[in-house]
């Protein structure tokens, strides 16, 4: 809410003023009143400092109409007054003292204005901005004074002590103009501008010529010890060079009119002599023509006089006028050409650059000067840049901010600054001495604007080298004030265009946040929009995600592209700017980004930015993110006006940010689902588990999107992690690789049976980064799931940093948990599977090996051969380096084959080994074979192989005995599997089946050899006796023993028949 105000201006400013017309209406009627009062007593007047006091008065008067509204023209005002009305009274003080009240007050507020115009005059000092309270400190003690005067003049304290107190305050009086005049003197040594120089050194000259006198007398007064008396005319009189000097000054040095004034003052004073003189004569002959017809106090003569005069006197003016125009204004007649062609050519041009261009035009061709600039504000960086010349380049590329102390000083000047040089530069000007030196200029006429300064002209010295006359840079600064009107009406109608603009472009963005549903689409709108009217070199938005306390960048771009790899990432705290923005809720902007980075304990991570800003995305009373601009040319700043544009803009799209981050994370959890419950389907088709394995996998991988995954088993022997399955680039070389027990990430969650999350692995104690370091691949993030079964934790699933580079979410866990918990059943279904027909397999495998052993062990009965391929295939089966076979004899192993062995059997005779000693008998005992470690010294009786470590002993039983020994040894510790052992047992029976066989048949054989040889025994005993009986019987058939009768013959021939027969049984036996 505006407070009361004047014709557009505050009452405050106001105020001031009106004090300062209401104090010269007091001291007007001193001047008035002071000689009527005093005319009536007949007392004596000090006409030279009535005159001294008038010339004050005119001083002050003037003062105030052309600089009222400056504190410097004010206080110059207050203290011309105070004198004029010290001076004007000073008669009446050492009279009856009927002014010595208004006398005490003006000397106390004299000797505070003096105070004050030593921080005000030439140019007011920097440090009264933060600190306007100093300037009524110097009023204080004087108006102390003034107030004791009263109290002594009202009779309240002795009446005597007036006339002292109204001494001291002269005498403060004078200390005070001491101390302004001194303080000037300080600053003209100090400041490197010319005007304000030749200012100083001509208001220390007035000072000291018109003060110097009056305080040499007073000072021998007082140290005469003598009284203060009204000073002599010779004292009196100097004091009208300052207000006359000061007068000359405000006019010089603010470029006004001063030829014109002095011209003024001739053509006056001309009337008034010629009037005077005019009168004077008509009087005095009229007097001696009509004298006595015609009285001299006759009212008739004397209005005759003043109708003469009346007619005559405007043509002698007008006459007066003109010859001393001509003598005075020759050349200013042709600037006011200039001027008048100027402002008629602004009339017809609207444009900017058809302004500049003219203004330029003008400048070039009436002053011809070196160098000349047109600076002009830029209202998107708030920097004052040179406008282009007549070849459409900028004459510059010197830009000012407009904290630059060069824009304050024009800014609060209106009138020209002249710089002598950058080597004289005050210190305030110090942060400009390197673009004014680039400028080369020395003139600097501002461009005025109703708000704020618009810009200004600087000009160098001319080409001819001449000076430029004070007509001159009056007639720049009149062509500035005219153009700076057009410039206001220009910039007047740009800023309603570009406001138009921006409302275009805040329309379209509220457009297209209603009928855009992809974030990736809201956030290019946003980035298209905003460029329009901000300019930026960097542009992002980053989001935060208050569930996982992240943020992160959604959209990140650098000079019209746009850098993915910066998107989607977490950003821990410090790290960002952003960051402080979003936890704040409040914009920031700021001109030196880095800069403002360590001033907020920030790092850095963007170099090259200078100009930054950044706005929070606030969706109702909850901060979701922020978008941050930044310009990488140093010239640039970023104003209030882009930071209300750019927060409209992020009032307009955070809620529509918000419904598409939840319109994406709904469709990506539906994506999620539908592919999990395809992704579980598949499980169940397929009992193959090296398929199944990278069918979870990738399936893992595809539900998260991510870059790569891994799945662990555990090996139940050792209880390390096994990468069976790995979808990655670097996959060659992680595969079957074994990680130890406990080892990383994926160790602690096997350890704890619970999902971890880490979305910075620099940051986890237990990350593994050997793995990183082996393959080169580059792990940022990881999500590990446990895979249990049966309260049995059978692996893991580990899936690595995801594409869009978004953290891992309680979200993910949940979702890749059960999709963990099917896939962990149907690994183990595989496996199960896998076991039974691995088992199948080894079952046929070593059926159709047992086969073969028992076509080999029946090809022949052979005992040894038996034994040697039993030995053979037993050593084959179990990578045995050393072993032996052989039959039980007694309380020996009679050895029948051996493998392996150099010379450690050569100690045994014919191969027989004693049982006992080598701790054999327990194992004729056992039914099934069985494993034992050997003693790791090399005195073990048990030990046969030197190197032997561990034996397997295999008993060869056949019914209940045993028949023979299976010796295996092995320089390996670790135990035969159970596969293998089994595979030894029935390896034994059968060949127990076959050794047994092959006895058999030896026993048999040796039957039939004996058999053999009784059969060839009897058949040769019974052959002899059979052919004596059946000889003997043909020789007495034959009747050589004598006749043979029937009877005889057929008892014979039965006898012969039996022979024959017994001879074809004993042939057959013999066959």
């Amino acid at each position: 809410m505006g407070g009361l105000s004047v014709r557009g201006q505050p009452m405050r400013s106001w105020l001031p003023q009106a004090l300062l017309l209401v104090y010269l209406a007091v001291t007007l009627a001193v001047f008035v009143a002071q000689p009527v009062l005093a005319f009536p007593r007949s007392a004596p007047q000090p006409w030279a400092a009535f005159l001294a006091g008038l010339v004050y008065l005119i001083g002050a008067i003037w003062t105030f109409s052309v600089r009222r509204s400056r504190p410097a023209g004010q206080a110059l005002t207050l203290f011309s007054a105070s004198l004029a009305m010290a001076l004007a009274g000073l008669g009446d003080l050492f009279g009856d003292g009927a002014f010595a009240g208004l006398w005490a007050l003006a000397l106390g507020v004299a000797s505070g204005a003096a105070f004050d115009l030593a921080f005000l005059f030439p140019r007011e000092e920097a440090f009264l901005r933060r600190r306007r309270g100093l300037l009524l400190a110097g009023f204080a003690p004087g108006l102390a004074l003034t107030l004791a005067a009263w109290l002594s003049l009202g009779g309240v304290i002795a009446p005597g002590v007036a006339r002292a107190v109204l001494g001291w305050q002269a005498v403060w009086l004078c200390l005070m103009i001491l101390f302004c005049l001194a303080w000037i003197a300080l600053r003209q040594m100090r400041t490197a501008m010319a005007t304000e120089r030749e200012q100083a050194r001509l208001a220390i000259f007035g000072g000291v010529i018109s003060y110097g006198p009056w305080m040499i007398w007073l000072g021998v007064h007082l140290a005469n010890g003598r009284p203060v008396e009204t000073p002599p005319p010779a004292i009196l009189l100097p004091l009208a060079i300052f207000p006359a000097l000061a007068g000359y000054l405000l006019q010089r040095f603010r470029l006004q009119q001063a030829d014109f004034i002095f011209s003024r003052a001739i053509l006056y004073g001309a009337l008034a002599i010629f009037t005077v003189a005019g009168y004077a004569l008509l009087v005095a002959g009229l007097s001696l023509l009509a004298g006595r017809l015609v009285g001299q106090d006759n009212p008739v003569l004397t209005g005759v006089i003043f109708f003469l005069f009346a007619l005559a006197i405007h043509p002698l003016r007008a006459s007066l006028q003109r010859r001393i125009d001509a003598a005075f204004f020759r050349s200013d007649q042709a600037h006011q050409e200039r001027v008048a062609a100027f402002s008629n050519a602004l009339t017809h041009v609207v444009d900017l650059g058809e302004i500049l261009a003219t203004l330029r035009r003008t400048i070039q061709e009436t002053l011809a000067p070196g160098r000349m600039h047109l600076f002009l504000l830029d209202p998107l960086s708030d920097t004052y840049v040179a406008a282009a010349d007549e070849t459409g380049a900028a004459t510059s590329d010197v830009r000012f901010n407009s904290s630059s102390p060069l824009i304050q000083t024009l800014a609060h000047e209106d009138s020209m600054l002249i710089l002598a040089g950058p080597e004289s530069l005050p210190p305030s000007f110090q942060a400009d001495r390197v673009r004014l030196t680039l400028l080369g200029t020395k003139y600097f006429v501002p461009l005025p604007g109703r708000e704020r300064l618009n810009g200004w002209v600087t000009l160098g010295e001319r080409f001819s080298g001449e000076p430029y006359t004070s007509r001159d840079l009056n007639f720049l600064e009149t062509l500035c004030d005219q153009a700076a009107l057009a410039i206001e009406r220009a910039q007047v109608l740009t800023n309603m265009q570009n406001r138009v603009h921006q409302l275009n472009v805040l329309a379209r963005v509220a457009q297209g946040v209603n009928i855009t549903l992809s974030m990736d689409d809201l956030l290019e709108l946003i980035y298209a929009q905003s460029t329009q009217i901000i300019p930026s070199d960097r542009f992002s938005i980053m989001l935060y995600d208050r569930v996982q306390d992240v943020y992160r960048y959604a959209f990140y771009l650098e000079k019209d592209e746009r850098l993915s790899e910066h998107e989607n990432r977490p950003i821990p705290p410090g790290q960002a700017l952003e960051v402080e923005v979003i936890r704040q809720g409040r914009p920031l902007r700021t001109e030196d980004f880095n800069r403002e980075c360590q001033r907020l304990g920030v790092a850095a991570p963007r170099s090259g930015l200078y100009a930054w800003m950044a706005v929070p995305l606030n969706a109702g009373a909850e901060t979701i993110g922020a978008l941050s601009m930044g310009s990488e040319d140093p010239r640039i700043a970023y104003t209030a006006d882009q930071q209300n544009l750019a927060q409209a803009i992020a009032d307009q799209v955070a809620g529509a940010i918000v419904k598409a981050r939840l319109l994406q994370e709904t469709e990506r959890r539906a994506l999620q689902l539908t592919t999990l419950n395809e992704m579980t389907r598949q499980l169940t088709s397929t009992l193959d588990l090296e398929p199944l394995l990278m069918n979870i996998l990738q399936s893992a991988v595809d539900i998260l999107t991510c870059e790569a995954g891994s799945l662990l088993l555990v090996d139940e022997v050792t209880e390390e992690l096994v990468f069976r399955v790995v979808v990655s680039p670097v996959a060659n070389d992680l595969l079957n690789r074994r990680l130890p027990p406990g080892s990383g990430v994926v160790g602690k969650a096997v350890k704890t049976r619970q999902p971890i999350i880490v979305n910075d692995v620099s940051r986890s104690a237990e990350w593994y980064s050997k793995t990183d370091q082996t393959t080169g691949f580059v792990t940022r993030a990881l999500l590990v799931i446990p895979l249990i079964v049966k309260d049995r934790v059978i692996g893991v699933i580990e899936v690595i940093n995801k594409r869009d580079g978004s953290p891992f979410t309680q979200d993910d866990e949940d979702l890749l948990s059960a999709f963990a918990a099917q896939s962990a059943v149907a690994i183990e279904n595989a496996r199960l599977y896998t076991l039974t027909d691995q088992a199948l397999a080894a079952r046929v495998e070593e059926l159709s090996v047992m086969q073969r052993i028992d076509r080999e062990l029946n090809t022949s009965l052979d005992t040894s051969r038996a034994m040697r391929i039993t030995l053979e295939w037993a050593m084959r089966q179990s990578r045995a380096q050393a072993g032996l076979i052989g039959i039980v004899q007694d309380e020996h192993l009679k050895v029948m084959a051996s493998q392996g062995y150099s010379d450690e059997l050569e100690a045994h005779p014919n191969g027989l080994l004693p049982v006992k000693a080598l701790g054999l008998e327990e194992a004729l005992q056992e039914a099934a074979p069985f494993y034992r470690r050997l003693d790791g010294t090399p005195e073990d009786p048990r030990r046969l192989l030197k190197q032997a470590a561990s034996q397997a002993i295999v008993p060869i039983r056949r019914e209940g005995a045993a028949i023979g020994l299976l010796l295996l040894e092995s320089d390996a510790a670790g135990p035969l599997s159970e596969e293998t052992l089994g595979f030894l047992a029935r390896l034994s029976d059968h060949a127990a089946i076959a050794i047994a066989n092959a006895q058999l048949y030896e026993e048999v054989k040796e039957a039939n050899l004996a058999k053999s040889r009784f059969v060839s025994f009897v058949a040769h005993e019974l052959k002899n006796p059979m052919a004596s009986i059946k000889g003997y019987t043909e020789l007495v058939s034959s009747g050589m023993a004598g006749p043979v009768n029937e009877m005889q013959s057929s008892f014979l021939a039965t006898v012969r028949s039996n022979v024959d027969r017994m001879a074809r049984m004993v042939a057959d036996l013999g066959d």
